[in-house]
């Protein structure tokens, strides 16, 4: 029997050699930019961003915020709204529902309360006092918050995902901005995960189906010709 479909390839390449690979496709159409942006800043509290405090913080590109911080000065001096996210839970840990199961540790992710070390943003993010800011239980950004009805009313029709982690919350909020019809953009190295393997394999599956992954000088672009 001829096969049509496709058995799970087995080739040994490593995420980055596939990421690389897909991102050289110039088959691969784009959902492109809309006509007006929000910029949906995921995690970037201490207890993910600070890797001289907290055991659970990573580092992927070491201008990650300088990178964010700029896209985001952009789409202010354009109209263009800058939203900023983060997690922490009661300290009975009861609203992270079957989440906070798995482990009951000090590091754990249910053990981020409401005004901690672990909850502040990273003092490096230039947060402005225009910005939307909000604390999430879940992974994406999306779920239970004010960020759908906020977008619908600055009538936005694109949304860039930054922050981390890319195989977790950025993932995850960048399928729900798909889902609810957003022109989806992933800028590279506004992300950052623990091990360059989830990293990749993630970035490469948001190309392949729900986002638009681009160099961040491509966002940059578009704002600074807008």
């Amino acid at each position: 029997m001829a096969l049509i479909g496709t058995k799970m390839v087995e080739d040994g390449k490593t995420a980055r050699q596939i990421f690389e690979e897909v991102m050289a496709n110039p088959a691969r159409k784009k959902f492109g930019f809309g006509e007006k942006l929000a910029i949906v800043h995921v995690d970037f509290q201490q207890a993910y961003t600070r890797t001289d405090l907290f055991a659970t913080a990573y580092e992927t590109d070491p201008r990650q915020i300088e990178y964010a911080n700029t896209i985001s000065r952009l789409a202010r001096a354009k109209g263009m709204p800058v939203i900023w996210t983060r997690v922490a839970y009661m300290d009975s840990a009861q609203d992270a529902g079957v989440w906070g199961m798995r482990t009951d540790t000090p590091d754990s992710l249910q053990n981020i309360k409401y005004g901690s070390e672990r909850h502040a943003y990273d003092p490096r993010c230039e947060i402005d006092t225009a910005d939307l800011q909000y604390t999430k239980r879940m992974p994406s950004a999306f779920f239970e918050t004010p960020l759908a009805s906020f977008l619908v009313w600055h009538k936005v029709d694109t949304v860039i995902v930054t922050g981390g982690s890319t195989s977790g919350c950025v993932r995850a909020t960048a399928v729900d901005a798909l889902s609810y019809g957003y022109r989806t953009i992933v800028p590279i190295e506004t992300c950052a995960d623990k091990h360059e393997s989830y990293h990749f394999a993630n970035l490469t599956d948001l190309q392949l189906k729900y986002a638009d992954v681009e160099p961040v000088q491509v966002v940059i672009d578009w704002l600074e010709a807008r």
